[in-house]
């Protein structure tokens, strides 16, 4: 028997791989996802024997079904439904409300109040901030100023030369008597062994969000937290496209600008962002935190801005900011200005694009010229031939790297966050956005993309067409892997 197994090894291991890739393609059918996925996994379980297995195992599983990542402990304690409940605008301030906006506008609202328990906040301050060192800035500043805690949520946190100045800045305040609470990405961020010391020492509490053995080899392992996210005080949010790195900071040394979009926040949308860090935190520590009104003071904000946080991930029941996103696209009636790094969208996403720009909305896609992802930037461009054709204007970004997630819609709905156009966002990953129902806002908005037009270059169809077979090829075969990357 053994020296028969000794002269078969390779025949049974064969045998033994594809009886496994037969069960979890069989697993896949029974699942109601998306065709081209569908199609993309069977082909690499079919195709690639074991290296199959090991790309089924790390990104097929859909957790968001299968409720690993629950969130039920902070969502049904007393003091989280009485904040919502309070949060709950008055039916003669709703009627008001109604009166002047779009009915459009209010469906949407109606939409993830019902998908997710994200409750439409009033009183809110909201400051639109451009690239990174404005954010650091006014963010140090925030911190600074902090008495009772600061809760943070980051993808990517590095103790460089911005990461150091941040992490000793936390270290300060959690010495003077500050509650600090981090959680990070372990495949986004790397912090040296020296800097967690000094952390542990001064007594900010940190956890590793879904640890992995070998996290410089996992850069796409699935599940990642993507969220960017601060609350200080309770009073003070930011959450937007900037981590705490120096890339993400135009220094003079730098290799390229950096374009990128960040949103600070004052007012009762703050609780929102809390409510989802408590949640998260859960689960990184393992432990559920004693909750007070001290994470929820007393709104200071007066100045009427009305803002929705949006979450999605594994640990919601709905692709929140997906669906937010394409309900705003196919409900306007004017313009859709979108900016993305990165632009592999689902099919509702694509036919979206598509209704709105053939039925007279002017639609623009704002992506950058050079990516920092090969497979992600040739991806990318196999989708834009199919946006061309419906006369939906494609400009690329040439003055450096745009990061920016926005969306500007009507000059009535702008949505600022962590969410790219792609799958990963939509679908695995942990993202949240701000969604501002404000016409200055918008008009902001609008305004920022405009010029960020200046320095890009509209993409012509006919010479388009004209690129070479071997880009037709690249693109084809990143195409291929979009529902993974």
């Amino acid at each position: 028997m053994i020296q028969f197994l000794k002269d078969n090894w390779w025949t049974i291991a064969i045998v033994l791989n594809y009886i496994l890739a037969i069960i979890a393609v069989t697993t896949i059918l029974f699942k109601s996802i998306n065709p081209t996925k569908t199609l993309t996994y069977i082909i690499v379980l079919l195709v690639f024997p074991f290296f199959g297995l090991i790309v089924y195992y790390f990104f097929g599983q859909e957790y968001r079904k299968n409720k690993i990542f629950n969130r039920k402990d902070v969502l049904n304690d007393k003091l989280i439904k009485s904040i919502n409940e309070k949060l709950k605008i008055d039916p003669e301030s709703i009627a008001k409300y109604e009166a002047n906006a779009d009915d459009d506008q209010i469906r949407l609202i109606q939409l993830l109040q019902k998908n997710d328990k994200s409750p439409l906040t009033k009183y809110n301050d909201v400051e639109i901030i451009i690239d990174g060192e404005n954010k650091f800035d006014k963010l140090f500043k925030d911190i600074e100023a902090a008495k009772q805690h600061i809760h943070i949520e980051y993808y990517i946190l590095k103790d460089d030369k911005i990461g150091t100045k941040f992490l000793d800045l936390l270290c300060q305040k959690a010495e003077e008597g500050v509650k600090v609470r981090l959680s990070f990405d372990d495949v986004g961020s790397k912090i040296s062994s020296k800097m967690k010391s000094k952390m542990k020492d001064s007594k900010i509490q940190f956890h590793a969000f879904m640890p992995v053995l070998f996290p410089r080899f996992t850069g796409k392992m699935n599940y990642r937290n993507h969220r960017k996210i601060v609350i200080i005080d309770g009073e003070v949010g930011y959450v937007g496209g900037i981590n705490v790195s120096d890339t993400y900071v135009n220094y003079p040394e730098n290799e390229k600008y950096w374009r990128d979009t960040h949103l600070r926040i004052e007012g009762e949308a703050v609780f929102s962002l809390q409510t989802q860090f408590l949640t998260n935190w859960n689960f990184v520590s393992d432990k559920t935190l004693d909750l007070d009104h001290s994470l929820f003071p007393q709104n200071k904000i007066k100045k009427v801005q009305p803002v929705q946080i949006a979450a999605s991930g594994p640990d919601t029941d709905w692709a929140n900011i997906m669906e937010a996103i394409f309900f705003a696209i196919v409900t306007a009636e004017d313009y859709v200005y979108i900016t993305t790094p990165y632009f592999i969208p689902n099919d509702q996403i694509i036919t979206a694009m598509q209704v709105a720009s053939k039925s007279g909305v002017d639609v623009r896609l704002l992506i950058p010229e050079k990516s920092d992802s090969w497979t992600a930037k040739h991806a990318t461009n196999s989708y834009l031939e199919q946006l061309l054709k419906a006369n939906i204007k494609v400009y690329r970004y040439k003055k450096g790297f745009i990061h920016a997630k926005t969306m500007v819609v009507d000059d009535i709905f702008t949505t600022i966050g962590t969410c790219n156009m792609d799958y990963r966002s939509f679908n695995i990953n942990f993202e949240i956005n701000a969604l501002i129902y404000n016409k200055d806002k918008a008009k902001q908005a609008k305004a920022i993309f405009n010029e960020d037009l200046e320095n890009a270059e509209l993409i012509d169809f006919k010479r388009w067409q004209n690129r070479s077979n071997i880009t037709i090829i690249k693109e084809a075969y990143c195409r291929l892997w979009a529902p993974l990357l």
